[in-house]
């Protein structure tokens, strides 16, 4: 589970909400790097008339694409971010990163993306604290193993290590887990979690040194255009002339194509997330493990463990209230598949906010309609886990370059005419 877009609710700072960039590392003042320490400075005082590239969205989609086209060597970026940075669909605790799809395309985006994040050190230069304990799919039916059993084929031959395992060394894996009514299950080594904070903050200071401008807590209120192209974006600062908009706003992101004209089908779901209270007995070192018939996920989180269930009821809308009450949902799961979680206390909980298109997959390209609006959104729970490979692609796209997959069938395109739509079956 890839859950995005976090607010904390227990009375403490939101650690990774996108509010501890200011204290820790402040804002990126005017497009020339300087870093301030201080929490006023954490908007600009003027928006800039005009940019070569406005990126709309300064979560992790937009701080990596902002980087890889200021690595490539383009200059006069704008990243136009209506709070903090991360602190939309990029501010959580853990995220987390795998390869086992059931869709090549996306066996590829998480494959190349996870070698990016071991990479991460190096390039762009920042610990994110990934931790590959791998993940953990829990079957409970013949069908769903007959399914996942052809996804690992998949998988192995797009060199990602997964294998299906048997209920017992599942166990073994994660000794919460139960092996009663558990028909098999799926693990690869490769995957784990990682630090979303941590990779926004990484790749916006190096964006940052290469002089993109970081424009925060200014919201985006139309956007002009003329024939086929987009001319400038208003925001609630000023207007930007440019040349080029890249959309990547996540769960806004059907507003933001509203605003110029296009459909972006996207649509903001709740889901929801809690911690356990700090436990005195050691917490083994477990995968990232799924329930996948409920959804239900639970993996290490510091001192504790860390819950998360997707409601299948929960509304579209963008309300992120953390509500306690669906930690019974996740205890009524838990207490056939791993037992000794259903009664564990919880300390806190946070709220966010899925990015859903119709078939659960991503959309990503450029715009029909308008030649220079580039998009990429419509995660659906899996932005995190792409964001580096996905912000190679969109880089690729500016420069008329060919990407390093091909992602046509992941056009927005796909629901006007019908075609190329493919259901990804590893949605959690």
């Amino acid at each position: 589970m890839d859950v995005n877009g976090w607010v904390r609710h227990d009375g403490g700072q939101a650690a990774g909400s996108g509010q501890w960039l200011v204290g820790v590392w402040g804002c990126l003042v005017e497009g020339i790097g300087v870093l301030s320490s201080s929490p006023t400075a954490s908007a600009f005082r003027a928006v800039p008339s005009a940019a070569d590239v406005v990126i709309i969205g300064g979560g992790v989609m937009g701080a990596g694409i902002a980087f890889h086209l200021a690595e490539a060597g383009v200059h006069d970026i704008v990243v136009v971010e209506r709070g903090e940075l991360g602190s939309g669909s990029s501010g959580k605790p853990i995220g987390g990163v795998r390869a086992q799809f059931s869709d090549p395309l996306n066996i590829e985006l998480g494959s190349r993306s996870l070698r990016a994040f071991q990479d991460f050190p190096q390039r762009p230069g920042a610990d994110i604290r990934l931790d590959n304990v791998g993940y953990l799919f829990l079957l409970t039916t013949d069908e769903q193993a007959a399914e996942f059993e052809n996804s690992v084929r998949i998988q192995n031959g797009l060199d990602v290590p997964s294998r299906m395992v048997t209920p017992e060394e599942a166990r073994r894996l994660c000794p919460y887990v139960g092996s009663e009514g558990l028909v098999a299950g799926v693990f690869s080594p490769a995957d784990g979690h990682a630090r979303p904070g941590l990779v926004v903050r990484g790749y916006a200071a190096a964006a940052a040194r290469a002089g993109v401008t970081f424009v925060t807590h200014t919201g985006v209120t139309g956007i002009d255009t003329a024939g086929d192209r987009v001319t400038a974006v208003h925001t609630d600062r000023g207007v930007i002339s440019c040349a080029t908009v890249i959309c990547a706003a996540g769960a806004w992101s059907g507003q933001i194509g509203e605003m110029a004209g296009i459909d972006l089908p996207v649509r903001p779901v709740r889901r929801q997330l809690a911690f356990t209270e700090p436990l005195t007995r050691p917490v083994p070192r477990i995968p990232f493990t799924i329930d996948f018939t409920s959804s239900a996920y639970f993996h290490n989180s510091d001192d504790g463990l860390l819950f998360g269930l997707a409601d299948p009821d929960e509304p579209d809308g963008f309300d992120t209230t953390w509500t306690p009450e669906w930690l019974g949902l996740f205890r009524d799961v838990v207490r056939r598949r791993a037992p000794a979680l259903a009664d564990m206390g919880t300390a806190s909980g946070w709220a966010g906010l899925y990015e859903v298109t119709p078939d659960h997959n991503a959309l990503i390209g450029r715009s029909g309609e308008l030649v220079n609006l580039l998009y990429a959104t419509g995660f659906s729970g899996h932005g995190f886990l792409q964001a580096p490979a996905v912000g190679e692609i969109v880089r690729d796209l500016y420069l008329d370059r060919a990407p390093c997959v091909d992602i046509s069938p992941l056009s927005a395109d796909r629901f006007r005419t019908g075609d190329g739509t493919r259901p990804e079956a590893h949605v959690v």
